[in-house]
């Protein structure tokens, strides 16, 4: 079969890279070896219940973003968190409390010490670092003290990476933190300079906050896929390997399909499935460069829905509540999707999406369904402050050996790797989660721009 391009992976970036593609008029096939496309993006309904066992949210809805769902109108829609969602909870020595937002919640929290406090009035007159593989941990403690690391930081980066800010690079892994420093001197003062500067610019379409999809997140891949057309996704392949061909300067993909041996031709091939699976698809790259790209380390993480028909008078008005790790808990945190977003749990009941696991912990992912329900259970009451009596309706647990790519110092190694593999085989496209951001926006963006340069 021939194609302009060959895109291995059904998820997120191959479905976006695909559908930009065809719009230019490029024919694609997508390669994929589960029997759905969506990746790591699935909804669940069940019982009064709509939970995910992938990615709950996006965050920062980009200009590329609102393109792709407006592309998809009448097929899906973004559907935005409400207002509930802009509150967080860290939870400190027994109890949750609201992670500030302004001057006074900032001065009578008890998270943060009274030295750091005061010290932060320093802050925009500190010298800018100038380690460029300077850790989060590090960055953190340099700029604004202890307890913002352990809890602010910390747990906000569990939440995203469930990494460890003592190893996760600041220019790698939050690049907006770092940049504002770079350029402005300062968090607080590029934060109010960044501000200024958004307040000149022409109106946008873009909306500030957290996202997901009405009907679920996998509407999305859902729509994608019926736009992209039945007769270019290829799924439950084996044994998927691809060869260059120098003299043709084009690519050979070959794929079983249950016991159907199946050839592609293409001009571009793109890769978007994880480091780790790079070595079995890719055996002509040179072993060094090769483990250069595949030594990404990968949190695992453990995601547990977790439902009640009644909330018994409880109220969880926040987008969740995240657990440092200095507090020895079991979880990293807890989501609150039936706060945010419509539908998703019954009008009296409520939804949680429990997480547990991440590098600190990465033991948990071999533990027992039991016992991951029972530490479930043991928090529903302790955490969220349920009666002993009161059970849950509803535990569904969902496991990801390979969640979350630690952008840690080899990172830089890793890009340069990515950059000389593409030059030195025309048509090379290496994408996915191993560079340019984990983030569901981050996944849309880096198709976009894919879909414009592939000729």
């Amino acid at each position: 079969m021939e194609r302009d391009v060959v895109i291995i992976g059904g998820g997120l970036t191959g479905l976006t890279s695909a559908l930009q593609l065809k719009k230019r008029g490029l024919t694609v096939a997508i390669l994929e070896k589960c029997d759905r496309t969506g990746g790591q993006i699935a909804s669940h309904n069940e019982d009064g219940f709509l939970f995910e066992s992938g990615p709950n949210t996006g965050s920062g809805a980009s200009e590329e973003v609102m393109e792709l769902y407006d592309s998809l109108s009448g097929r899906c829609e973004i559907e935005f968190a409400r207002k509930e969602a802009e509150n967080r909870w860290i939870w400190k020595k027994e109890r949750f409390y609201p992670l500030p937002s302004g001057l006074t919640s900032g001065i009578t929290t008890p998270l943060f010490t009274l030295g750091d406090k005061l010290r932060i009035l320093g802050e925009p007159f500190r010298h800018k670092g100038s380690d460029p593989d300077e850790t989060v941990a590090a960055m953190t403690v340099r700029r604004l003290g202890r307890s913002f690391l352990d809890y602010a930081v910390d747990p906000f980066l569990s939440g995203i990476y469930a990494g460890d800010p003592h190893t996760l690079v600041t220019r790698h892994a939050l690049p907006k933190l770092y940049n504002l420093e770079q350029q402005y001197g300062s968090f607080i003062g590029g934060s109010i300079q960044k501000a200024k500067e958004t307040r000149k610019q022409p109106a946008s379409k873009i909306r500030k906050g957290i996202f997901s999809t009405y009907g679920g997140m996998e509407q999305l891949p859902l729509a994608m896929r019926a736009a992209i057309g039945e007769e270019d996704i290829f799924l439950s392949l084996e044994g998927v390997t691809v060869a260059p061909d120098r003299e043709t300067g084009h690519w050979t993909t070959t794929a079983t399909q249950q016991g159907r041996q199946l050839t592609f031709r293409s001009r571009h091939l793109v890769t978007t499935i994880g480091a780790y699976n790079l070595p079995e698809l890719l055996p002509f790259i040179d072993e060094a460069m090769m483990k250069r790209l595949a030594s990404l380390r990968y949190a695992p993480v453990i995601q547990v829905a977790v439902g009640v028909k009644e909330r018994k008078g409880l109220h969880f008005n926040a987008f969740g509540g995240l657990i440092p790790s200095t507090e020895k808990e079991d979880f990293l945190g807890v989501l609150f999707p039936s706060s945010c977003f419509v539908g998703r749990s019954p009008d009296e009941g409520m939804l949680f999406s429990f997480f547990m696991g991440g590098i600190r912990n990465s033991r948990y992912i071999d533990l027992s369904d039991r016992e991951i329900e029972e530490r479930v259970v043991r928090s529903f009451h302790r955490l969220l402050r349920f009666p002993v009596e009161k059970e849950p309706d509803l535990i569904r647990i969902f496991r990801h050996r390979y969640a979350i790519p630690q952008y840690e110092q080899s990172s830089e190694e890793r890009f340069h790797t990515v950059a000389s593999l593409e030059k030195q085989y025309s048509g090379l496209h290496l994408a996915g989660n191993l560079r340019d951001g984990i983030g569901m926006s981050h996944r849309i963006i880096q198709a976009f721009r894919m879909g414009a340069e592939i000729q």
